[in-house]
């Protein structure tokens, strides 16, 4: 019999399988894709296209990933097997507002990692920007109490170490009252970061993605970009490494039931040719994304009753529109956000990020744009053809001097299983309320401030460690969060105990 199942091959599966057979437990891994390894940083089939008398093979992917500062369990882990590569830096981000023929653009990205006010003040930096000041208007700066008054009520609140929920509240409602040039620009961001439009993004989850990547560290909005597809570049290596030591990672294999024995652990599941298999384990490690994990939980007759009372975040699909033109776009940042009218939601330009790209464009002078979209549901249900022919129309809105030299496109659907984080109240932890069983992803409750990526590899690290405890092993240390810069960190402590004087006095009214 296996001494540990890990269901899912995604990075936090693929971190708490390395983690324990590098402590010499070496768990069977099932992963449902037939293919691709890696869940949301997994690769795929490759795009070809003929030009200038020449084929070029370009990889398929889930779509651009950045791997930023904070990702420090993340890095750490990879650089210890030497797999991480050589990181293209972040130089420039633009924001791109459109309002019908009037487009407007700022590049904001240096302004807010590089400024020389200390946070949380640093994005004050972009004011000395000419062109982000030409994009704000008197009412902007009219609302400007306001919008300090709600950033200071996020650094008094630590949604994850506090386990607030914030239930009911949204983006939207956390940006009422603000002007309207600047609340495009911070639905934007969370757009970006969190997938979903204001109205379904929860604020506990706007507000961890505020402290962590931006709101209490300058440095925090480094970032780089991997210069090869998610699987070349991360998970693929990391599987082999996986393999390496000794774990079995079958593919094709997707789990439909979970059963507690006497013995431990019973997983039924379904091949790709369709059979039904069951392999057995005292203990199972649940590494899948949310909605996959609640489908799987609530239908397991040992695991519904209490699953149906937890929290599972939403998962959200997303569109990655990827476009080749046969020259280059004037200069400028090489990525990006949208706002206002456009139907997308943010740019990347590959053949300034990704090897194949890079030795393309030098070869033949031509360019590829990188575009997602993520939402709302009624824009992602409209037909492959309309949604491209309105992206290529925003493109050329954008950077008019592309139209007439498009050459080829792809539009990639991915499944709703991009995490729209929140935290819920029971939320689904490490330790979870079945004995012998435990979970990972960038889902599961966590007291650590890290999301995505990271949040992957601290879950899955944490994880493994629950489990070489129950099996008397020693555990891996977890790299700390960077703390705030001194300042920010005295307005926040500030902060938080004038939120908790209102409370007491609140309590004492009642």
């Amino acid at each position: 019999m296996q001494q540990v199942l890990v269901l899912g091959g995604g990075i936090a599966g693929l971190m708490a399988a390395m983690h324990l057979a590098e402590r010499g437990v070496t768990p069977l891994l099932l992963e449902a894709d037939p293919q691709w390894i890696g869940g949301r940083l997994k690769g795929g089939a490759s795009v070809e296209i003929e030009h200038q008398g020449r084929r070029w093979s370009f990889p398929g992917e889930h779509g651009v990933h950045g791997i930023w500062s904070p990702y420090l369990n993340f890095k750490a882990a990879l650089a210890r097997h030497g797999i991480l590569p050589e990181l293209v830096v972040a130089l420039e981000e633009s924001w791109i507002m459109g309002r019908g023929k009037k487009i407007q653009r700022a590049d904001i990205g240096s302004a807010i990692r590089y400024s020389m006010v200390p946070a949380p003040f640093h994005y004050l930096h972009l004011f000395t920007r000419i062109r982000f000041l030409n994009m704000i208007t008197l009412r902007d700066f009219a609302a400007l109490p306001r919008i300090a008054g709600s950033l200071f009520s996020a650094m008094s609140i630590d949604p994850l170490a506090e386990r607030k929920a914030l239930s009911g509240m949204t983006l939207a409602d956390f940006t009422e009252g603000w002007s309207p040039n600047v609340r495009s620009l911070f639905a934007g961001l969370a757009r970006n970061a969190l997938a979903a439009h204001p109205e379904e993004i929860p604020a506990a989850g706007f507000i961890a993605f505020l402290r962590f990547y931006t709101l209490l560290r300058r440095d925090a909005w480094n970032f780089s970009y991997l210069p090869n597809s998610g699987g070349t570049s991360v998970s693929e290596p990391l599987a082999q490494v996986v393999q390496n030591l000794g774990c079995e990672i079958r593919m094709g294999c997707r789990a439909t039931q979970v059963e507690h024995t006497a013995a431990g652990w019973e997983v039924s599941y379904e091949t790709e040719q369709g059979e039904a298999q069951r392999v057995a384990a005292p203990l199972l490690l649940l590494a899948l994304d949310a909605p996959s994990a609640k489908a799987l939980l609530c239908s397991s007759v040992t695991t519904a009753e209490i699953a149906e009372t937890l929290y599972f975040p939403t998962g959200v699909p997303t569109a990655i529109i990827r476009l080749w033109f046969d020259q280059q776009p004037r200069a400028g940042a090489e990525a990006g956000i949208y706002s206002g009218d456009f139907v997308v939601d943010n740019f990347f330009w590959l053949h300034r990020l990704q090897s194949a790209y890079k030795e393309w464009s030098r070869a033949t002078g031509g360019s590829a744009i990188e575009m997602h979209i993520y939402g709302p549901p009624e824009l992602l249900a409209q037909p492959d053809a309309l949604l491209l022919a309105r992206v290529i129309t925003d493109t050329y809105r954008a950077f008019p001097e592309l139209r007439g030299h498009l050459m080829h496109q792809v539009l990639l659907r991915n499944a709703p299983t991009h995490t729209l984080f929140s935290v819920g109240d029971p939320h689904l932890g490490i330790e979870t309320p079945w004995p012998g069983l435990f979970a990972c992803g960038d889902w599961v409750y966590h007291p650590a401030p890290a999301l995505y990526l990271e949040r992957a590899t601290v879950t899955g690290i944490a994880a493994a460690n629950a489990l070489l405890s129950v099996l008397g092993l020693e555990p891996w240390p977890l790299l700390p969060h960077p703390e705030p810069e001194w300042f920010a960190g005295k307005v926040a402590h500030g902060w938080w105990r004038v939120r908790q004087a209102l409370l007491r006095r609140s309590r004492r009214a009642e």
